[in-house]
C-alpha cells in the first residue's frame, strides 16, 4: 500500500506575479523551482503546516487562506498530494534556507521554469484562473 503525503503550496500573488523558489543543491529535486511550502505534520492543520513552513524555510509571516487546487505525484522517493492554498505574506523580508534562489514570475511565463513535477498543474490551474478573471 501507498502511503500519500500531504504537501502544502503556497499561491502568493502579488502585483500579477507569483512566488516561486527553487529547490537547493542538497535537496530532493534539486534545480526544480515550486511553489514554496512543505509537508503536513500529524495533527496540523493545512493552514497552520503552511504558514510553520514559510516561516522555517523563507523566514516570513504569512496568512494562509483558503485552499485553491490540489495535484497528484508519484516520485520515485513517494507519492504526494500538493494541496495549493492562497498565502499573503504580512511580515519579513524573503530569507532562503532549503532554496537557492526566490523570484517573482509573470503568471504567463511559470511555464517557463523548470517546475517539479507536481507543481506544474497548478501553475496551469493559476494560469487559467487569471486567464478567466480577465474574460
Amino acid at each position: 500500500m501507498i502511503i500519500t503525503k500531504l504537501v502544502t503550496a503556497a499561491i502568493i500573488i502579488d502585483s500579477g506575479k507569483v512566488l516561486l523558489t527553487r529547490r537547493g543543491p542538497s535537496e530532493k529535486l534539486a534545480g526544480f523551482w515550486e511553489f514554496p511550502g512543505g509537508k503536513v505534520e500529524q495533527g496540523e492543520s493545512l493552514q497552520d503546516c503552511l504558514e510553520r513552513e514559510l516561516k522555517e524555510e523563507l523566514g516570513i509571516v504569512s496568512v494562509v487562506g483558503r485552499e485553491l487546487t490540489r495535484s497528484e505525484y508519484t516520485y520515485p522517493h513517494g507519492a504526494f498530494t500538493l494541496i495549493a492554498l492562497e498565502s499573503k505574506i504580512v511580515d519579513g523580508d524573503i530569507s532562503l534556507s532549503v532554496h537557492d534562489r526566490a523570484e517573482w514570475v509573470e503568471i504567463n511565463n511559470l511555464l517557463d521554469y523548470k517546475l517539479a513535477p507536481a507543481d506544474i498543474p497548478i501553475a496551469k490551474w493559476i494560469q487559467g484562473e487569471i486567464e478567466h478573471a480577465y474574460h
